[in-house]
């Protein structure tokens, strides 16, 4: 299963065009990440974002944004530790809870605070996280045995180490560079095959 997660400071072209190609490609969701937008900017890029997921039957899932998703009455949540920690009484509402981990407590915690998806990383060296040091297969292993829900792995996946990511024990990934910035975004979900 394949999450694309948006970030438009990637994008070389407009990227509502780029996230309908993705859409087209269908992957088992895309995310609308854009953590620097104010409140009112990422409701109104969710909701014509929502829009290009509906037609294409690509859930959205909104990253961290919980007045947005309620708002709009999106059923997907990604959260940080904090922010699951947090927001524990708005998330009734939610069919699909995921929560961002760090470390193998985290994701103990997180599947107990109800997420029903974890992402895991940053497992490989990535230029969105420049001089932090990834945490590796093994730490990817580690997560997947110590839970129950599906975990998603994250960081500097690609094409040909995606097979060593799901011989750890993960039920998907999520891709952010390369979803931005391929050549071929409709073939995307293609090319990532678990």
């Amino acid at each position: 299963m394949l999450i694309c997660v948006t970030n438009r400071k990637l994008c070389k072209d407009d990227l509502l065009t780029r996230i309908a190609q993705i859409a087209k490609g269908k992957p088992h969701g895309i995310m609308l990440r854009e953590k620097d937008l104010t409140q009112i900017e990422y409701e109104a890029l969710a909701f014509v974002v929502n829009k290009i997921c509906k037609e294409n039957e690509v859930p959205l899932i909104i990253n961290q944004n919980v007045r947005t998703a309620l708002k709009l009455k999106l059923p997907n949540i990604h959260l940080s530790m904090d922010n699951l920690r947090s927001f524990q009484n708005e998330l009734v509402g939610f069919s699909q809870v995921g929560a961002s981990v760090h470390s193998i407590e985290e994701a103990k915690e997180a599947e107990k605070l109800g997420a029903t998806y974890l992402v895991a990383g940053h497992i490989f060296s990535t230029d969105c996280k420049k001089g932090v040091p990834p945490r590796g297969l093994q730490f990817l292993k580690e997560v997947c045995q110590a839970v129950t829900i599906p975990v998603f792995a994250i960081g500097g996946i690609t094409r040909n180490n995606v097979g060593v990511v799901a011989g750890m024990g993960a039920s998907g990934i999520c891709i952010m560079s390369e979803a931005m910035t391929c050549a071929n975004p409709v073939e995307l979900a293609s090319q990532f095959q678990f």
